[in-house]
């Protein structure tokens, strides 16, 4: 994390603020800032997330082959690429008419996945959670990393690594290779899991349950430790979204649409994954490149949500496997009966899922369709299709369209993070009044801003693309460094020339 002052817009200045930036947020995927406008006194004015990268991969999608998307499309990240890969090859099972794909591609393709999601929130939590919540918010700069946690805590740290270790080892036997792998193609998948991997992965799959179980405790003796600040860091009452199985279990690969307001009341459920369109809306400001998705039902204003664990622990009637579903219990009397809503509890729910990954798994290990059986499945060609699966982050959306020429002709995504961005944008000004209002700004008071946006676990390198017109500014220079000439667009398209530096344009 760096943090410095800087110049405000012309408003801002004219009302006497100053702008403090935490550029870049550290300890997540991807390039975001934050900036905190702060009057003489240092009370907060305003907070903001800004996702600063931009990437077009809904655009440079069009025109490529359908069958390339699979692959091109796990490139948006290195962190949870075969969630791009398998939701991309969901959507094409609908163009080629592999709906249902056979048994054995379904089995393989949910190893695939809960080995994905298993690796990353072990990731997200041993590697860069962990300093903060196990040092503390303000502890030294220079300790607060995996090489601090595995000094001071090394048993941690090894089961954290070994954990993640074993996701990755079961998405390269089920992918080819543990990032950006070729398993996953549209109507089924290109090879059957091997002998020798199902073999590796059964010996030690008994050790992963008993670990993951160790991760749950560890979380829950942080909250049990100092309830008052994993109840109330950062809280903000949101709305729910994520799929369920049809019986309302917990489902990371498949199932239709279920949303909860913030109390818990069911908002809609068994919705299909294709009519996503007619639930959710995007809405794009002019500050960031990412969009802020809201529910149609409740508007703009009421109708943002939040998705991935803390959710979908939450949305679930329950959780199909027996160790995760008694953890889930425990983690629900956390609440006494009231929904919970702390971004610390992303941690909780995270590492329960980690476990509950681990037991489908193992199950999966044991049914022989992994290692026979047909791969490919075929049926009426269509125009278009949507896959929806739940990533680690949250409920992730694919949406192409694809002409008589085989080639995408339209590409729409909404990611995890992006669903999750007011709700992290409203954690961010919780803890900016709650801890920084009147302060003097400190190294540590500014990290609690990062844990704030950290609980999510964020990949900003999927979520960055616009909707419509991008502000942009050009520059013209002399040789000796002199400005001549600077041009701006604004974000309605409105060009503006000047020969003095344009401050603030984010503001």
């Amino acid at each position: 994390m760096t943090a410095s002052l800087e110049t405000a817009s012309p408003a801002a200045v004219a009302q006497g603020l100053r702008r403090v930036a935490i550029d870049p947020v550290s300890r997540v995927e991807g390039h975001g800032k934050v900036t905190i406008l702060l009057d003489a006194q240092n009370k907060v004015q305003q907070v903001r997330l800004h996702i600063v990268e931009f990437r077009g991969f809904e655009k440079f999608i069009e025109g490529r082959p359908y069958w390339e998307v699979p692959v091109m499309v796990q490139r948006l990240c290195g962190i949870c690429p075969v969630s791009h890969h398998l939701a991309a090859s969901k959507a094409m099972d609908r163009v080629v008419g592999a709906v249902p794909v056979t048994p054995s591609a379904d089995k393989i393709r949910r190893l695939m996945h809960y080995g994905q999601v298993m690796q990353s929130n072990a990731l997200h939590f041993f590697h860069l959670s962990s300093p903060d919540l196990l040092f503390g918010f303000d502890s030294e700069v220079n300790r607060r990393n995996i090489v601090g946690v595995a000094a001071a805590h090394p048993d941690i740290a090894k089961k954290g690594v070994l954990l993640r270790k074993y996701g990755q080892e079961v998405i390269r036997a089920t992918a080819g290779k543990r990032v950006h792998g070729t398993g996953s193609v549209p109507g089924g998948v290109n090879k059957h899991v091997s002998a020798a991997d199902r073999e590796g992965l059964l010996r030690d799959v008994a050790q992963m349950v008993q670990w993951s179980q160790d991760a749950v405790d560890i979380a829950k003796t942080l909250h049990a430790q100092n309830p008052a600040l994993y109840d109330g860091f950062g809280t903000s009452p949101a709305s729910m979204l994520s799929l369920v199985r049809g019986d309302g279990a917990l489902d990371l690969y498949d199932g239709v649409i279920r949303a909860r307001d913030a109390s818990g009341r069911i908002l809609f459920d068994g919705a299909s994954d294709q009519g996503y369109l007619d639930l959710i809306e995007e809405e794009v400001k002019p500050w960031t490149y990412m969009k802020f998705p809201f529910l149609k039902s409740l508007g703009r204003d009421r109708g943002w949500y939040r998705v991935g664990p803390l959710a979908r622990l939450q949305n679930c009637d329950f959780i199909p496997s027996p160790l995760a579903e008694s953890a889930r219990r425990e983690f629900l009397d956390w609440g006494k009966g009231q929904t919970i809503h702390a971004p610390l509890a992303y941690h909780w729910a995270r590492m329960i899922e980690v476990l509950h990954c681990v037991e489908v798994i193992a199950a999966l290990l044991d049914d022989p369709d992994i290692l026979a059986g047909e791969l490919m499945a075929t049926g009426p060609r269509r125009r278009s299709g949507v896959g929806v699966i739940e990533a680690p982050r949250g409920t992730l959306i694919h949406h192409y369209e694809v002409g008589d020429d085989d080639l995408v002709t339209m590409c729409n995504l909404i990611v995890s993070t992006t669903h999750n961005n007011q709700a992290m944008n409203e954690a961010v000004r919780s803890v900016a009044r709650e801890y920084l209002d009147g302060h003097e700004l400190t190294e540590g008071l500014l990290n609690h801003i990062e844990i704030a946006i950290r609980a999510y676990d964020p990949c900003l390198s999927c979520a960055t693309h616009a909707l419509g017109r991008m502000p942009l500014e050009v520059a013209l220079v002399g040789p000796d460094g002199e400005l001549l000439a600077r041009v701006l667009k604004s974000h309605e398209g409105e060009l503006l020339h000047s020969l003095e530096p344009l401050q603030g344009l984010a503001a």
